[in-house]
Order: structure tokens, then C-alpha cells, then sequence
């Protein structure tokens, strides 16, 4: 497999290999590709983060491709956007918080599945489908339940780790 070679001017940035693979691990979970390369890239970003002409230049893509997938993570709440006084480019990083603040954001999101889902069971006639549905409402209950525990882990783990 041929290593990719970075884009011009993309020396100055660090990480680009091993964040080019996430990003890839991301979109073939599902992610689209552009999002995932972009909040990769942030990831691997300088104190302050990028502008959107450094993400282009990162990248090597479309100051347009960059504003899409800026788009699609500022609704997913991965990045924040960031002005500066006396600067008129604003600057995207993502927040310390940000991934677990958007998997947490969705624990009600969740449950109300799971509601609904119950409803779609109550009203199949055949067994398979009842059965299926009522299985997929209750993994929607297990991970309402379980995703603020999860953080509640999180949190005390990386509490503990900070002391150490």
C-alpha cells in the first residue's frame, strides 16, 4: 500500500498520517468522509485551531468541501467556532468536551426511539416483526440508561487519572 503524500504546505502540520486514519476509521463507520477528515484534522490542530483556509490547505481540498463538512460538525456539535479580536477568519477546534457532550446529548433521543418503536411493535400482527422491533426498542432503552452512567465513569476515571 502506497503511503499518501501529504498536501503542499501540509509539512508544517503534524499528525496528518495517523489523523488521514481515523478519519478513515470514521467514514467507514459511517461518518461522512469529508466531516471525518476535517474533525481528524482538528484533532491533530495547534493550540487555537485552524481557520478555514488552513483546514483547505490540511487537507488539500476546496475551501467548499471544508465549509460542508464544517457545516455538518457544527450541527453535531464536534467543533466550535472561535473569533478572534482584531482577526476577521474565525477559528474552528474542537471543544475538550465536545464528544461526549454530543453522545450524551442523545440519551433522550434515545428513549423517545424506544417509545416509538414500542408503538410500531404494538401494532405488527406477525410475530418476527413484534419481536424484532420490541428487541430494538429495548436496545434504545439500554442505551438511554446506560450512556449517562458511561460519562459518569468517564468522568471519575479521568478525575482520578488527573490526581495521579
Amino acid at each position: 500500500m502506497s503511503e499518501q503524500q501529504p498536501a503542499e504546505g501540509a509539512s508544517t502540520h503534524r499528525g496528518i498520517e495517523a489523523a488521514e486514519q481515523a478519519a478513515a476509521i470514521l467514514s467507514a463507520a459511517g461518518m461522512p468522509r469529508m466531516p471525518a477528515r476535517v474533525m481528524m484534522a482538528l484533532v491533530a490542530a495547534p493550540a487555537g485551531g485552524y481557520t478555514a483556509a488552513e483546514l483547505s490547505e490540511r487537507l488539500g481540498v476546496s475551501a467548499a468541501a471544508v465549509s460542508g463538512a464544517v457545516r455538518y460538525l457544527e450541527t453535531a456539535h464536534f467543533l466550535q467556532r472561535r473569533s478572534r479580536a482584531g482577526d476577521r477568519r474565525d477559528h474552528y477546534e474542537l471543544g475538550g468536551e465536545s464528544f461526549y457532550h454530543s453522545v450524551t446529548s442523545n440519551s433522550p433521543v434515545y428513549e423517545r426511539m424506544s417509545i416509538v418503536i414500542d408503538r410500531i411493535a404494538q401494532e405488527q400482527d406477525d410475530s418476527v416483526t413484534r419481536d424484532r422491533t420490541r428487541e430494538l426498542a429495548g436496545f434504545f432503552r439500554f442505551l438511554a440508561k446506560r450512556m449517562p452512567e458511561l460519562i459518569d465513569e468517564w468522568e471519575a476515571q479521568r478525575a482520578s487519572t488527573a490526581k495521579e
